[in-house]
C-alpha cells in the first residue's frame, strides 16, 4: 500500500459546496429581500472568493472574512442590510447541506477498508462539523482537522504541524493530500513536502509554479493511486 493515510479536502472535493452555497444564498435573499438573480449571486461569489484568497494569504481572520464578504457584496449591490445577520443565516443553511460530489460516498467507503481517511479543511468549524456529522461519509472518516480549531490554515506549515502531531504513524512519505484548491491544498502540500493529488474535474489549466504529483478528474481514479 503506497499511501495508507489520506488527507482529503472537504468542499468541492467531497462535498458539493457550489450547490450548497447557491442554496444558502437563496435563503439569505428570501429572508432579507435581496434580488435572487444570477447577477447578484455572481457578485457575491466574487466578494466571497476574494476574501477567501486573502485568508489563504494570511491577510485576514476567518471571523472577519465571513462578515466582510457580505459587507462588500451589499455595498456593490447598493443595499442597506445587516451583513452579520446575512452571514449568520448563510452559515446556518450551509451547515445543513450534506450533498456529496459524484462517487464521494463510494470512494470513501471503499478506501476506508484499508486506509485511514482524514478531512483537512479551512472552512468554518461549526459548518463543517455539522455537515460531516450529518453526511453519509461520516462513518468512514477517522478525523477532521479544521483550521479554525488548529489555529492555522492551509497552506501554512503550521497547519500541517497541527495535523501531523495528532495522527499516529503518519509521515511525509506515507500520506497523500487530495484537494481541488491550488492555493490551499496543492500549495499547502508543496510547502510541507507532501505528495499531492489535484482533483480537477473541470479540467482547469495546470499551473507551472506548483508541483502536482497526480491529477484526477474522477474520485474513483484514487483507487489506482493509493
Amino acid at each position: 500500500m503506497k499511501y495508507p493515510y489520506l488527507l482529503l479536502d472537504a468542499d468541492n472535493t467531497l462535498f458539493d459546496f457550489d450547490a450548497g452555497n447557491r442554496h444558502a444564498f437563496h435563503e439569505v435573499c428570501a429572508r432579507y429581500d435581496i434580488p435572487d438573480t444570477e447577477e447578484s449571486f455572481q457578485c457575491y461569489k466574487r466578494c466571497n472568493n476574494a476574501m477567501w484568497a486573502a485568508f489563504d494569504r494570511g491577510e485576514c481572520t476567518k471571523d472577519f472574512l465571513v462578515v466582510e464578504r457580505f459587507r462588500r457584496f451589499l455595498k456593490e449591490m447598493g443595499l442597506d442590510r445587516d451583513a452579520a445577520r446575512c452571514n449568520e443565516l448563510h452559515l446556518q443553511v450551509l451547515g445543513q447541506n450534506t450533498l456529496l460530489l459524484p462517487h464521494a460516498l463510494e470512494v470513501c467507503r471503499g478506501l476506508s477498508r484499508e486506509h485511514r481517511l482524514y478531512i483537512v479543511t479551512n472552512a468554518v468549524a461549526a459548518v463543517q462539523r455539522s455537515r460531516l456529522a450529518g453526511s453519509a461519509i461520516a462513518p468512514y472518516i477517522t478525523g477532521a482537522f479544521i483550521s479554525e480549531e488548529a489555529g492555522a490554515s492551509k497552506p501554512s506549515a503550521a497547519y500541517f504541524d497541527y495535523v501531523f502531531s495528532r495522527i499516529d504513524g503518519i509521515t511525509r512519505e506515507n500520506c497523500l493530500l487530495v484537494g481541488d484548491s491550488l492555493s490551499s491544498d496543492i500549495r499547502g502540500a508543496n510547502n510541507y513536502g507532501l505528495p499531492c493529488c489535484w482533483y480537477n474535474p473541470k479540467e482547469a489549466a495546470r499551473p507551472e509554479d506548483l508541483r502536482i504529483d497526480y491529477e484526477i478528474r474522477d474520485l474513483r481514479q484514487l483507487y489506482d493511486l493509493v
